[in-house]
């Protein structure tokens, strides 16, 4: 029997067959949901598909999913959810991945068109709702229409610099017969960087006295991080990434300079009051504000802007110059005029100068290594965690005291083998963003980080994964509070914080519960052997520790009397 149930061989097809023909055309291999009465015919045409329905547990969780295994692909993950309280349930995922970048489409369900003029049942105005947390956001209002409208939602959506698209499927169009096929997707080519822009850059580059990079969000993409990497190299300039640039140049990479954005104090956020010139690569503001590490002698300091878009108007990112195309491009470019103009002369700077820097954070990460202290310190989880997994194995990070932590401590050697929110910072990401990356890529480890708070968010997904018997591994840090707020409140406000505590669940027992290995690490040493037994489950596992933050008060004051070293 054809697709959607017709008998006769020239009966059209329904809408909801062709709309899922066009998720076909465009590579989409699993859709993450929760489906409702208004897209049970989307989901009846489904069944003959093969594209897989990841049933979900909660509309967010599946758009964390879809977040994350965009973020990793480079193609649009995808979300479904049905009309009202789908749909809202969605918005806090989507505004996360549209933020933080990450290619994604969402199909929400909707009652008839019938009765949308009219209060009437579930029916609000979706479209409007999910068109500030996304880039476009359409209702299909007629079944010609749909062939375009998904077309546009995937170019949208991939093109940098990615994000969220919307589109709205009312259950009387997707009834509607139809007689047409999917749109050809078509390669594009992005815009290559002026010429005058990059030969100023380069120029700027052989004038300045102390010169440094800060990597964003941009530079993990694969062919930017290589030509990064080139540009690193080449000019002998040492590299500083935002929390989601991690991995942009590898962690051993001399030019390496680790993470800013955990304090203002920290060694390398002073590395950038010293500097006279900022070469920014693929930095979005939304990642750490510039405020925050253009603070002395800003108006000396010269900015030069590569990134897919122009810079954000901010009194304090005023680039001198701007490179703006495909990023990848501009660094070749950038990189071949550097030889033009200089050629024997390269490298310009010598990278043994990042080494005295480079060298403290190092010492510091590791200070804690052989701390046996139960609750565990968090430089202590993290360094043996960053012993066990693998360069290529992914962690993800949640939102709350432990993301800083991972944020300063947890280097790469690859990108995207470290998601952090950071643009939007949603709270309850991690859980269900391990399982849209362990769909992505199967054959590498996945671990979650999450604090107790965060966790709890989402924690209904376990089961998601015991029934995919996906063996991603959650590692939960415990302190029963809000840890973040706590933090911030006891620096804003000379150690005061209000009301936080919170109790928590027996850890053992609820991953019983969900049918799952699980356990509670109380005795020195045992991290690393918890997280052998952890990856060895035929499904998920849960490890939950408790952890010192007292650590974090303590780090606060120590980095606020720190010295550069370069």
């Amino acid at each position: 029997m054809p697709r959607g149930g017709y008998n006769n061989e020239d009966d059209h097809m329904k809408a909801s067959d062709l709309f899922v023909k066009c998720l076909e055309a465009e590579g989409v291999e699993r859709i993450f949901g929760v489906p409702g009465e208004e897209n049970a015919d989307l989901m009846i045409s489904l069944i003959d598909s093969p594209i897989e329905f990841v049933l979900c547990r909660h509309e967010q969780a599946a758009a964390f999913m879809a977040d994350a295994y965009g973020r990793l692909t480079g193609k649009a993950g995808v979300c479904l959810s049905t009309l009202g309280p789908g749909a809202t349930n969605l918005v806090t995922g989507l505004a996360d991945a549209n933020m933080d970048r990450a290619p994604t489409v969402a199909i929400i369900g909707q009652g008839s068109t019938r009765r949308l003029h009219k209060e009437s049942h579930q029916n609000m105005d979706a479209i409007a709702m999910m068109r500030p947390v996304s880039k476009w956001a359409q209702s299909i209002t007629n079944a010609d229409n749909i062939v375009e409208v998904v077309r546009k939602a995937f170019k949208l959506a991939e093109e940098e610099k990615p994000g969220v698209c919307v589109i709205e499927l009312p259950e009387d169009v997707a009834k509607q017969p139809i007689d047409d096929a999917p749109m050809r997707q078509t390669k594009i080519r992005r815009p290559a960087a002026d010429h005058k822009a990059v030969a100023a850059a380069a120029r700027l580059i052989g004038e300045a006295k102390r010169p440094i990079i800060l990597a964003g969000n941009g530079a993990i993409r694969k062919r930017a991080a290589t030509q990064l990497r080139r540009l690193a190299s080449k000019t002998g300039i040492g590299v500083v990434t935002t929390f989601m640039g991690k991995g942009a140049v590898p962690m051993d990479d001399p030019h390496c300079l680790f993470t800013m954005g955990l304090g203002s104090g920290d060694y390398n956020n002073l590395a950038f009051d010293d500097a006279d010139l900022v070469i920014s690569v693929g930095y979005d503001l939304v990642e750490y504000a510039p405020k925050a590490w253009n603070r002395r002698n800003a108006d000396h300091k010269q900015i030069i802007h590569i990134d897919f878009w122009s810079a954000e108007v901010d009194r304090d990112y005023q680039p001198t110059v701007e490179i703006v195309s495909d990023l990848a491009d501009a660094l070749w470019q950038l990189n071949e005029e550097l030889n033009r103009l200089y050629g024997d002369a390269l490298p310009l700077f010598d990278v043994d100068a990042c080494q005295s820097l480079r060298n403290t954070m190092r010492d510091d990460f590791a200070a804690e290594k052989d701390d046996d202290s139960v609750p565990f310190k968090p430089q202590k989880v993290l360094w043996d965690v960053r012993e066990f997994l693998g360069p290529d194995d992914i962690l993800l990070s949640d939102v709350g005291a432990h993301k800083m932590w991972v944020a300063r401590y947890y280097q790469c050697e690859e990108p995207n083998t470290c998601l952090i929110s950071n643009g939007f910072c949603s709270m309850g990401f991690a859980l269900p963003g391990s399982i849209g990356a362990k769909m992505a890529f199967p054959e590498r480890r996945v671990l979650s980080i999450s604090g107790d708070a965060g966790f709890l968010m989402n924690v209904q997904d376990l089961e998601t994964a015991v029934r995919h018997r996906l063996n991603v591994v959650a590692m939960v840090w415990l302190d029963g509070e809000y840890g973040l707020i706590k933090w911030k409140q006891q620096i804003g406000f000379d150690g005061r914080h209000s009301e936080l505590a919170f109790g928590n669940p027996d850890f053992d027992a609820l991953a019983r519960a969900f049918g799952m290995w699980g356990k509670v690490v109380t005795e020195p040493g045992g991290i690393g052997p918890a997280l052998d037994e952890a990856f060895a489950q035929d499904g998920p596992a849960l490890i939950a520790l408790p952890v010192d933050y007292s650590e974090n008060m303590k780090l606060t004051e120590r980095l606020g009397s720190v010295q550069v070293q370069i």
